[in-house]
């Protein structure tokens, strides 16, 4: 398989994972301000993932930009990974319909610890396929910022069911962490 049509595939998972997420924001009833209160934690979650699953395809399409060999190893490794992000919609209705109960958020946590973990396989896989030019080892080095996020991912489950307010604004600070494009990749590749 190509490069382009593992970008392709993937490309076309998430933006299906995107898709089911808005499907599940439902029309308020009622014509005023009061009835979109209710929809408030639906929407703060489904803004949360939405933010989440553009981190990952940005991310995703620098890492697959600075490989040249995929083979069937990182196919089944991208595969891993598209499969925890798919289950980021289920997460963010089941933690915005309940309000960011601590089962929810532990839930939404744990999904986006597995999530990370994926792309880390990915990331290694892709890394130990394509050692010629290393341009993709020279950019992430030991990848510091992806063991945090994975370790307070991890931290955030727990938390969930002992302050969940706290456990919930772990998971947004990761987000901001990834907010702005990672541009080591983009360097790596300029120099």
């Amino acid at each position: 398989m190509s490069k382009g049509r593992l970008e392709a595939f993937s490309d076309g998972v998430l933006a299906i994972i995107i898709t089911i997420m808005v499907l599940e924001l439902k029309v308020p009833h009622g014509d005023d301000l009061a009835a979109l209160q209710p929809l408030v934690p639906v929407f703060l979650s489904y803004v949360l993932s939405f933010v989440y699953v553009g981190i990952y395809w940005n991310n995703h399409h620098h890492m697959l930009h600075a490989s040249t060999v995929v083979d069937g190893t990182v196919l089944w490794a991208n595969l891993h990974l598209m499969f925890w992000l798919s289950l980021v919609p289920f997460a963010t209705g089941w933690m915005g319909e309940n309000h960011f109960a601590p089962l929810p958020v532990a839930v939404y946590g744990a999904t986006l610890f597995f999530s990370s973990v994926a792309y880390f396989i990915l990331e290694r896989t892709l890394i130990a396929r394509n050692p010629k030019d290393r341009i993709l080892a020279k950019a992430v080095g030991k990848d510091r910022k992806g063991i945090a996020s994975m370790v307070l991912y991890l931290l955030a489950v727990p938390l969930a069911f002992v302050a969940v307010w706290v456990s919930f604004t772990l998971l947004v600070l990761v987000a901001l962490l990834w907010f702005l494009p990672d541009r080591r990749i983009e360097a790596a590749m300029r120099s």
